[in-house]
């Protein structure tokens, strides 16, 4: 009986394993990361129009470019303007990194503005609330099943 066995080293998973289903390819490529960095596509043109006040704002942010010799990895680069030749620009996007330390700065930042604008809100409305008739403002969602009758 154990003549008719198959050797264990000769039966591999590999031959086993399920075909790779087809998924659709990035349109923008994510680069390989660099510790202490985030990066972000930044428009650069917009229906073949130059955004240069959006480019400028986002560079005054503290966002750089990415130099397309920095990240090999990301081949279909297009070159749509000669201003960003060196520079990775798919599409009228172009990559751009800055130090995650400025990103979460910027992120609580503006968590900070959603939040007092929220306080605001609510101030508002129960200013306009009428013990006898009280607003509620209730900022939760609940979902339940019902037996569909």
């Amino acid at each position: 009986m154990a003549e008719n066995r198959i050797n264990r080293e000769l039966d591999t998973r590999e031959k086993n394993v399920r075909k790779k289903a087809w998924t659709r390819p990035e349109t923008l490529p994510s680069p390989i990361s660099q510790d202490g960095y985030d990066y972000r596509w930044i428009r650069v043109a917009n229906q073949g129009q130059v955004d240069a006040t959006n480019v400028s704002s986002k560079l005054r942010e503290g966002w750089e470019p990415v130099k397309a010799t920095d990240h090999p990895e990301i081949t279909m680069v297009a070159v749509e303007q000669e201003r960003f030749k060196d520079n990775i620009v798919i599409g009228g996007l172009m990559l751009c990194k800055a130090p995650s330390e400025m990103v979460e700065e910027r992120t609580e930042y503006f968590q900070q503005q959603t939040d007092s604008q929220m306080r605001s809100v609510d101030n508002n409305l129960m200013r306009e609330s009428d013990p006898r008739m009280p607003m509620f403002n209730e900022r939760k969602s609940k979902v339940t099943f019902g037996k569909g009758t």
